[in-house]
Parts: structure tokens; C-alpha cells; sequence
């Protein structure tokens, strides 16, 4: 599974740890990505999403099909 939200496109970042004594070790920070069956009731079926949390706190308020039009996208570009 690709660590990449299919809506928002949020996806690993790379950087630095540093310690006390300013050396310097590459990290990744992942995105908090979350496999979901979001239900549509304007379509009355179940989709399956790869979605980040805080897109999802946002899809729970206005609904998908709400936030994909917010966003410019339609439902077969993230299904």
C-alpha cells in the first residue's frame, strides 16, 4: 500500500533528526493514512478509500461527494 492519501495527495516527508550535539541523521515523517469504507448515501453503496485522518475528520462533516467537489475531483479520480 502506497503511504498516499487518494484525495488530499498527502505523502511521506524526509528530514533530519538532530541530537544535542547538532548531528544529523535522515528520517521520514509519515502521514497518518487510514484504509476506509465510506458509505454514499447519494449513490447508496459503500466506497473504499485510502484516506488521511484529517481528510476524513473533513468527508465525516460535509460528505464525500461534498469535499471532492470542494477539492475539483469527482469520485472516479479517487476510487
Amino acid at each position: 500500500m502506497s503511504r498516499k492519501c487518494t484525495i488530499t495527495g498527502k505523502k511521506p516527508l524526509s528530514g533530519n533528526n538532530i541530537s544535542h550535539a547538532h548531528n544529523k541523521t535522515r528520517r521520514t515523517q509519515l502521514p497518518n493514512i487510514r484504509k476506509k469504507r465510506i458509505y454514499v448515501p447519494e449513490l447508496g453503496r459503500f466506497v473504499r478509500l485510502t484516506v488521511s485522518t484529517r481528510a476524513l475528520r473533513s468527508i465525516s462533516k460535509v460528505g464525500l461527494l461534498a469535499y471532492l467537489k470542494k477539492h475539483d475531483l469527482q469520485l472516479k479520480d479517487v476510487v
